[in-house]
C-alpha cells in the first residue's frame, strides 16, 4: 500500500515518469491488492487507460470475477467503447453478487441505444433479484418516462419517494413526479409536488414547469406569481413571457398582459407567438394601429403563420381595406399552402371590389370546406342571387332551411326564384 500511495503522491505533484516506473512495476510484480487498490485511485484521478491495464492484469487470475469485470466495463463506458462494456457485461455469471449492478449498467446501455425492451427486461430481472433496492425502482421509472408511460412512471418514482428517497444521481423526485403527473393532465395532483421539489432546491427550469402546470391548472393567480418569481430570477428566461402575459389576460389584466408582452419582445425579439399574442392584446385595448404592426411582425417572421394572417385579414376586411385583404391572401397562397377562411375572405374581397368571376370562383371554392358553415352559405347564397344565378341560390337556401326550416326569408326566396 506505501507503493499506491507513493505512485498517487507523484502524480498529485507532477510526476509523472517516476509514477509510471512505479506503475510498471506494480503491474509486474504488485500484489493482487496493490493492482486492485491503484486500479481504484488512477480511476479516480482520470488515469483511465492505466486503471484499465491493471484490471486487465487482475482479471487473467480471475476471469469471472465480476467486481472486476464491472469496474473495467464502466471504464469502457466512459471511454465510449460501449460493445466491448457490453461484452464484459454479459460474462458475468447470474449467481455473482455484481450481476444485478450488472443488468443496471445493460439496462443503461440498451436504453442509450434505442434498445428500450431489452433495458426494460434487464431492469425488470435486476427488480425480480432485489425488489426493494430504490435505484432499480428510479432505472425503470427514468425508461418509463422517456418512452411515455408515464402511468408506470409515476408509480416507480413514488415507490423511490416512499422510501423518504428525494435525489438520486442529482434528479429530484418530487420534480420528476410533477412532470409526470403534469403530463398525463394530472396538473392539480403536480403542484405540492413541485412545492416540495423547489422547498429542497430552487431550480429555475423547475419554477417554470410549477408556473405552467399552475396555468394549465386554471390556478392563474399561482401561475403569475410564479412567473413573476422566475421574472425576478432570471429576466433572460424567454419562455416565460407568453405564458405570463396569458395568466394576466385570464385575469382581466390587459395591460400588465401587454407589458409582459412589450417586456417579452424586448428579451426575445424573434418570436413570432409573442409578436401574435401581443396583436390580440392591442385589438382587446382597442389599439387597431398597433395590433397591426404587431401581427404583421409575426407574418414577416413566419409567412406561413396562417392564424396570424387570419386575424389581420379579420381587421382589414372590419375596415374594408378589400385589396390588402387579397395581397395578404397572395403572400399565404404562394407558400401553397390552402386555408379555406382565406378563400372566404377572398371571395368576400373581390366581390365588394365588384370583381364578380374571381369572387365567383372563391366562393365555388371555399364552399367544398363551409357547406355545414350558416354564414358561409347565406354570404354565398346572396350573392349568387346578385349574380343572378338564381338556380344555384335556391339550391345553397334549401341548404341553409336544414338549419332554420321556419326561416320566412329562405322560404320566400326559395319560392321566388324556384321557377325562373
Amino acid at each position: 500500500m506505501d507503493t499506491v500511495n507513493k505512485i498517487i503522491s507523484l502524480l498529485e505533484n507532477g510526476q509523472q515518469s517516476e509514477a509510471i516506473e512505479k506503475y510498471g512495476s506494480i503491474l509486474k510484480n504488485g500484489t493482487p491488492e496493490e493492482k486492485y487498490d491503484l486500479a481504484e485511485e488512477l480511476n479516480r484521478l482520470g488515469f483511465l487507460e492505466e486503471s484499465a491495464g491493471l484490471y486487465l492484469n487482475l482479471l487473467e487470475s480471475y476471469p469471472d470475477e465480476g467486481e472486476l469485470l464491472i469496474e473495467l466495463a464502466e471504464i469502457h463506458i466512459e471511454t465510449g467503447q460501449e460493445e466491448e462494456a457490453m461484452l464484459l457485461l454479459e460474462k458475468i455469471d447470474v449467481d455473482d453478487d455484481a450481476y444485478p449492478q450488472a443488468l443496471l449498467l445493460l439496462a443503461d446501455l440498451y436504453q442509450m441505444n434505442g434498445l428500450f425492451e431489452v433495458s426494460e427486461q434487464k431492469l425488470l430481472t435486476a427488480k425480480n433479484l432485489l425488489p426493494e433496492e430504490e435505484i432499480i425502482d428510479f432505472a425503470l421509472a427514468e425508461l418509463y418516462g422517456e418512452l411515455g408511460k408515464f402511468t408506470d412512471a409515476i408509480e416507480a418514482y413514488e415507490r423511490v419517494s416512499a422510501r423518504g428517497t428525494k435525489e438520486i444521481a442529482g434528479i429530484q423526485i418530487h420534480q420528476r413526479l410533477a412532470e409526470m403527473l403534469s403530463a398525463i393532465g394530472l396538473f392539480e395532483e403536480a403542484i405540492p409536488h413541485y412545492e416540495l421539489a423547489l422547498h429542497d432546491k430552487l431550480e429555475i427550469n423547475t419554477l417554470f414547469g410549477f408556473a405552467l402546470t399552475a396555468y394549465q391548472a386554471d390556478s392563474n393567480k399561482l401561475a403569475i406569481e410564479k412567473f413573476e418569481q422566475l421574472r425576478g430570477l432570471d429576466p433572460e428566461y424567454h419562455s416565460l413571457y407568453l405564458m405570463l402575459a396569458k395568466a394576466y389576460e385570464r385575469e382581466g389584466e390587459l395591460n400588465k398582459s401587454f407589458e409582459a408582452i412589450k417586456q417579452g419582445l424586448r428579451v426575445d425579439e424573434y418570436n413570432k407567438d409573442l409578436f401574435y399574442f401581443g396583436g390580440k392584446l392591442a385589438l382587446k385595448l382597442d389599439e387597431q394601429t398597433e395590433a397591426e404592426e404587431l401581427i404583421r411582425n409575426a407574418i414577416a417572421l413566419d409567412p406561413g403563420f396562417t392564424e396570424a394572417v387570419l386575424t389581420l385579414n379579420k381587421l382589414l376586411l372590419i375596415e374594408e381595406r378589400f385589396e390588402e385583404v387579397l395581397e395578404l391572401a397572395s403572400v399565404t397562397e404562394a407558400n401553397h399552402e390552402v386555408e379555406p377562411q382565406l378563400l372566404w375572405d377572398e371571395a368576400v374581397a373581390y366581390q365588394h371590389l365588384e370583381q364578380y368571376p374571381d369572387a365567383l370562383n372563391k366562393y365555388q371554392l371555399a364552399y367544398t370546406y363551409f357547406k355545414e358553415d350558416k354564414e358561409f352559405l347565406k354570404d354565398y347564397g346572396y350573392f349568387l342571387i346578385e349574380e343572378g344565378k338564381s338556380a344555384k341560390a335556391v339550391e345553397i337556401f334549401s341548404e341553409l332551411l336544414k338549419f332554420d326550416p321556419t326561416n320566412t326569408e329562405y322560404l320566400e326566396l326559395i319560392e321566388r326564384f324556384t321557377n325562373l
